[in-house]
């Protein structure tokens, strides 16, 4: 399973409040009419994102599609019939945006229990294997999920956790050094 993630935030004098209006009937339109190979899609307030401008809040969508020929139809159908207006309205507001591919290691993406990101930059280096045994322990897998990107359209982190409760894995404690967490809370709207 793959998921495109896009970071945006509104653009200037927007409110909040029809900012995240226009993005869930995009959301509600995109699954109404969803295309070949779409799972789910979600949009996320966020409270930070370090790495889109000043690092404030804002917001992170995913659509999670099965492979990488689903991400193809995705694109066409967000713009296509059912999704266009909606897709335009939210267009409209954004301000800034940036984002990436990640793939699917560990557990089920169900956005509705995610209460927190947890973002990991690793060192170089550290063995594939290890690396995602370490970062999934202690994961609920029917609650929680382990990405690794594959493709980045700006500076985002390489690993997201996406759980209700902080795993051990990636614990601040637990973590070899140098290696960076942006731990933050996440709220489906």
């Amino acid at each position: 399973m793959l998921a495109y993630v896009f970071w945006h935030r509104s653009a200037p004098g927007v409110a909040s409040a029809e900012y995240e209006a226009a993005n869930v009937r995009f959301q509600r339109a995109l699954t109404a009419n969803a295309p070949g190979g779409f799972v789910a899609s979600a949009c996320l307030s966020a409270g930070s994102l370090p790495w889109l401008g000043d690092g404030g809040p804002g917001y992170e969508d995913w659509y999670v599609v099965e492979d990488f020929a689903a991400l193809g139809v995705l694109n066409e159908a967000a713009l296509g019939r059912g999704n266009r207006t909606a897709h335009d309205a939210a267009a409209r507001l954004m301000g800034e945006g940036t984002g990436g591919l990640y793939r699917l290691l560990d557990g089920a993406p169900r956005f509705e229990l995610v209460a927190n990101a947890n973002w990991i930059t690793p060192t170089r280096g550290p063995d594939e294997a290890m690396l995602e045994d370490f970062l999934a322990d202690g994961m609920d897998r029917d609650s929680a999920s382990l990405w690794r990107r594959l493709l980045a359209l700006g500076p985002a982190p390489e690993l997201c956790l996406l759980a209700g409760e902080m795993p051990a894995g990636v614990r601040s404690t637990r973590l070899p050094e140098g290696w960076l967490a942006e731990i933050d809370a996440r709220a489906a709207l």
